[in-house]
C-alpha cells in the first residue's frame, strides 16, 4: 500500500477517510485470519468489525517500530480469543484423556494436498482443537501462550492439539483412501 506510514498518522489522528482506507486494503486479508478462525461466515465478519473497532481505538498506541501487519494481526486474534472464550467458557477444557499421539514419518509417498484442500480438512475440526491448532500450527505461539490466551492449563493445550492431529491424521488418511480407490 501506498504510503502506509502516513495513512497510519492519519488514522492516529482520527481521519475517516484514512481509517475507510486501510479499512479497505486491510479487511480482505483480515477477513481471511478471521474465517481460519470462525465457525462461519458470520461469526467472522462480526470479529473483523470488533477487530477493526479495536485496532482503531488502539492505533495511537502503534510506535512503527515493527511490522504494522503483524500488529493489526495479533489484535485481530486477540479479538477471535476473546470471542471465542464468552461464548465458550467451559468448552476449551477438556478431559483428561491423554490424546497424545506420535507423529508418523513424512515419506516421498505422502500425498500431497493443496493449501485449500488442508484448510478445508482443518475448518471441519471441532472450534475447541480448530482454535489450538491455528494458535499453534498457524501464530506460532507456545502452549504456554495459548493457556494464557484462553484460560485453560498446558495440559489441555497440548491435549487438544493433540486431538486436533489425531483427527487430521484421520481425515487425511480418508481422503488419500477414497483417492486411491477412486484411480
Amino acid at each position: 500500500m501506498e504510503n502506509l506510514k502516513e495513512i497510519i498518522k492519519q488514522c492516529q489522528k482520527n481521519n475517516a477517510k484514512a481509517q475507510k482506507t486501510l479499512y479497505q486494503n486491510f479487511s480482505p486479508w483480515l477477513f481471511g485470519v478471521c474465517i481460519q478462525y470462525c465457525k462461519d461466515r458470520t461469526e467472522a465478519e462480526d470479529n473483523l468489525q470488533d477487530g477493526f473497532i479495536k485496532i482503531f481505538n488502539n492505533i495511537h498506541k502503534f510506535r512503527f517500530e515493527g511490522s504494522f501487519e503483524g500488529w493489526i494481526r495479533r489484535i485481530m486474534v486477540n479479538t477471535i480469543i476473546e470471542s471465542f472464550r464468552k461464548k465458550n467458557p467451559v468448552y476449551l477444557v477438556d478431559s483428561i484423556e491423554d490424546y497424545q499421539i506420535e507423529d508418523d514419518e513424512i515419506t516421498e509417498s505422502t500425498p500431497q494436498y493443496s493449501k485449500k484442500e488442508l484448510f478445508q480438512i482443518i475448518e471441519s475440526l471441532p472450534p475447541k482443537y480448530k482454535l489450538v491448532f491455528n494458535l499453534y500450527a498457524l501464530e506460532g505461539l507456545s502452549h504456554n501462550e495459548i493457556s494464557q490466551s484462553l484460560g485453560i492449563s498446558v495440559g489441555t493445550s497440548k491435549s487438544n492439539l493433540s486431538r486436533a492431529r489425531k483427527i487430521l491424521k484421520q481425515k487425511l488418511t480418508q481422503k488419500t483412501n477414497k483417492e486411491s480407490q477412486t484411480a
